[in-house]
């Protein structure tokens, strides 16, 4: 299998990431920051990488500009984050980057963007390949219509958003820090699942694309009652 390299700031996305990967048989390396990553690049020689954006020395799209420059932009990238811009996203994929992954990240999504980097050859950022060619012109995009993903991938439009009925339009503390905002939609998702499968966690599984294991880990950080949950199902 492949040699991967993950590039996070965050301990956790680093193990859960790493965990689901080495399950799947690939060899897996793991830098914290940017400096580390460098060293692995250029060590471990991976055939993809998994790029956070947002880190506390060097940011992804900065150390992904670097690669690209001396050129080492020689395998796959994978952008990943919680809170990018669609300019950002744009940016990202204009110096090469291969896909994006938002922020949490599901087992499904994971797999599916590290098959598909792992399958394809890489080829020339779409801004070198451009500007090879006389008067050709930047595509247009319309960040208005696009998710940050949709713009990683192309610029196709997202897939339809989930209603969530009646939860839909439970109130979200917006003025706390975002982390505080992320926990209290994912909750009230995972409790709306929950509560139209009467409770089942295979079910749940399998709607929200998370492996089980994974998905109880979440439901208990984000402290989701299951005996409640079942019994809203129910009624």
């Amino acid at each position: 299998m492949a040699n991967i390299l993950v590039v996070d700031d965050e301990l956790g996305i680093r193990d859960l990431l790493s965990e689901i990967l080495n399950d799947e048989g690939h060899a897996v390396e793991l830098a914290e920051n940017a400096a580390q990553a460098r060293l692995a690049r250029q060590v471990a020689r991976p055939d993809l990488v998994l790029l956070d954006i947002w880190m506390p020395d060097t940011d992804g799209v900065t150390l992904l500009k670097e690669w690209a420059a001396a050129g080492l932009l020689t395998m796959p990238v994978i952008m990943m984050s919680g809170h990018a811009t669609i300019d950002t996203a744009v940016e990202a994929t204009r110096i090469g980057a291969s896909a994006f992954l938002e922020k949490p990240i599901t087992m499904q999504k994971l797999l599916k963007a590290v098959d598909q980097g792992l399958s394809k050859p890489m080829h020339r950022p779409l801004a070198s390949a451009l500007a090879s060619r006389p008067g050709a012109a930047m595509p247009m995009l319309a960040p208005a219509e696009l998710t940050v993903e949709a713009a990683m991938t192309g610029g196709k439009l997202p897939e339809p958003v989930l209603d969530l009925g009646p939860q839909s339009m439970q109130s979200f503390n917006l003025d706390g820090p975002l982390r505080q905002a992320r926990d209290e939609f994912e909750k009230a998702y995972f409790e709306y699942h929950l509560a139209r499968e009467s409770g089942s966690m295979t079910r749940v599984a399998e709607k929200t694309g998370l492996e089980r294991t994974h998905l109880y880990r979440k439901l208990k950080q984000l402290g989701v009652d299951l005996v409640r949950s079942k019994r809203s199902g129910g009624n």
